[in-house]
């Protein structure tokens, strides 16, 4: 846990200065046009290029990814170096799976407290339509076997025992979203909360419209500004998440077959998080930094909170994070005016949703005396999320702080949570104060 309130921080404070985020491109099958560092650099060139500052005046870049490519090992070095922070500037990769992007803030956040940093570009970065195809044991112990047979006898022996079977790929990313502990996959985890809550298809569906109702009003009133275009090699453009749907109907998704329990589950393509490239960032300032480069400030960060909990109700990870935030600087639910919770499901939200309204929950799960209450959802991801326009798994923390920012200060607010659940069985809550 974190809170720049404690004695010890000597009044210390940490700023957001700035933030950008690419537009979110949806997976069509085939690699995107942008790998996860060219994700990176695409949104901070155009950020860092509009400070008062030189990217060699940061004091470290710290990046969240769960799945870079071979050639970017310690991604945050090659996307540092890059985007010419220099030689001189260290630079290291964060992985707490869907949270990795807050994570990110948050390391950047304790370093400034540390009296380590005082300047950091901190965000997350995925290319998830880049998660590689692998070969199975089978098929690696076979080449290992011919490429260790010396004669052409035992080669011919060894190619005997070849099998077409072999040559089926292993899909590195339902691997990856599948929890290796409970043997259940993400979208599982989701039916288990769906059937704890009593949570409908109806009311999955009807959410997952809301939220391409949602981001669909905010691209249409430019309500994105944190959104920088990014270009491919081809001089194609990209500005602006094309995963929104502008003709969603409960009508339309009541037709989608459930996808990870077809014979009883709820969960569908339409009512859970599409699968997507995309990466954010924001830089982190100390007072010192704010008043030497003379930077604005979006907002403060208040305090964080990682939490753990049973990986096949790994949903609620945002009740669990949140609540020790809120019980620790003593606010109820309307004290907070906006609230971003990752949308990896329709039905983990509502069930976080439901779980804070749950007496019986609140005191055996959250250690609180009562129920948290009811968030009103015209304060809750106002501007749509993950379902509508994807959860690129290591840049969605980064992504909902920098958006809960914009959204404060379009609507003159003064205090935010941000929230995500993370697979494994975490959550991780961020406050954060204009």
């Amino acid at each position: 846990m974190m809170s720049t309130d404690k004695p010890g921080n000597n009044g210390q404070a940490v700023y957001i200065v700035d933030g950008s985020r690419t537009p979110f491109i949806r997976t069509r099958g085939i690699p995107g046009p942008f790998s996860a560092s060219d994700q990176a650099v695409n949104a901070a060139g155009a950020l860092l290029a509009r400070q008062p500052f030189e990217p060699t005046q940061l004091d470290e870049v710290i990046l969240g990814c769960i799945m870079p490519a071979a050639d970017e090992a310690n991604i945050a070095r090659v996307v540092s170096l890059r985007l010419g922070c220099g030689e001189a500037v260290p630079a290291w990769t964060v992985q707490r799976n869907c949270g990795s992007g807050m994570q990110a803030v948050d390391s950047a956040t304790r370093n400034i407290l540390a009296g380590r940093a005082d300047l950091v570009l901190a965000g997350g970065t995925e290319a998830m339509s880049r998660a590689p195809l692998l070969l199975s044991d089978a098929m690696v112990t076979w080449l290992g076997r011919f490429n260790m047979t010396r004669n052409l006898t035992g080669k011919l022996q060894v190619l005997a025992k070849f099998r077409p079977k072999l040559l089926k790929p292993v899909i590195a990313l339902i691997k990856g979203l599948t929890d290796p502990v409970v043997g259940l996959n993400m979208g599982q985890t989701a039916e288990v909360l769906a059937h704890r809550f009593a949570i409908g298809r109806e009311a999955m569906d009807a959410y997952a419209v809301q939220s391409h109702q949602r981001i669909a009003a905010a691209q249409e009133a430019g309500r994105l500004q944190e959104i920088e275009v990014s270009y491919d090699k081809d001089g194609n453009y990209y500005d602006h998440d094309d995963g929104v749907r502008l003709d969603s109907a409960v009508e339309k998704l009541a037709k989608l077959k459930p996808v990870f329990d077809r014979e009883f589950g709820m969960v569908t393509a339409g009512n859970s998080s599409q699968i997507t490239d995309g990466a954010a960032w924001v830089i982190l300032a100390s007072e010192a930094a704010v008043k030497q480069h003379q930077l604005s400030v979006m907002a403060r960060i208040v305090d964080s909170e990682w939490a753990g909990l049973k990986p096949e109700q790994m949903g609620l990870g945002p009740v669990h994070a949140m609540s020790p935030i809120m019980k620790r600087q003593q606010l109820s639910i309307d004290d907070i005016d906006y609230w971003e919770i990752n949308e990896a499901f329709a039905a983990q939200v509502l069930a976080c949703l439901a779980a804070w309204q749950d007496a019986e929950y609140c005191r055996n799960e959250l250690n609180l005396d009562t129920a948290m209450g009811a968030i009103e959802q015209a304060r809750l991801n106002v501007d749509g999320g993950a379902i509508a326009i994807g959860h690129p798994v290591g840049c969605s923390g980064a992504r909902i702080i920098l958006h809960l920012c914009h959204t404060l200060a379009e609507n003159n607010a003064r205090r935010g949570m941000a929230a995500i659940c993370i697979g494994g069985g975490q959550g991780g809550a961020m406050l954060i104060e204009r």
